[in-house]
């Protein structure tokens, strides 16, 4: 296990999961800024590699004040989501756990509130997606 990531297994496949991610992204009122298909990618390259998108999603009133109180934050939002293939064909989603984030970049305890509402948007979205 990767320290201050969150895997989730989805209910769907890999195509129909990263939608489900968009979707669900904005149907909270998050911003879906872009979807990267590293597959594809790997493709255009001559290699093979399974099913592997990333999806960066947020809401830039919630980021900001992350950036406000800690600029390098910048380094990890907006926020982003991986979806991703195993070699059994399940289907999962990563992300990282904000908690870490802002134990990595020493935000302060006026950030906390941000944070949890941050926390719990998130795992709100991915879960949506993944079942």
């Amino acid at each position: 296990m990767v320290e201050g990531l969150i895997t989730l297994q989805s209910s769907h496949g890999p195509k129909e999961t990263a939608d489900r991610l968009a979707a669900t992204a904005s149907s909270h009122g998050m911003t879906v800024f872009a979807r990267i298909d590293h597959a594809a990618g790997a493709t255009a390259a001559g290699l093979d590699l399974r099913p592997t998108e990333v999806l960066f999603f947020g809401n830039p009133k919630a980021g900001t004040v992350l950036m406000q109180s800690e600029q390098t934050t910048g380094l990890d939002l907006p926020l982003k989501a991986l979806v991703w293939q195993d070699e059994r064909s399940a289907t999962w989603i990563s992300y990282q756990d904000l908690v870490w984030l802002a134990k990595r970049y020493e935000l302060p305890p006026a950030i906390q509130p941000t944070v949890e509402k941050m926390c719990s948007l998130i795992k709100v979205v991915v879960e949506e997606a993944a079942g």
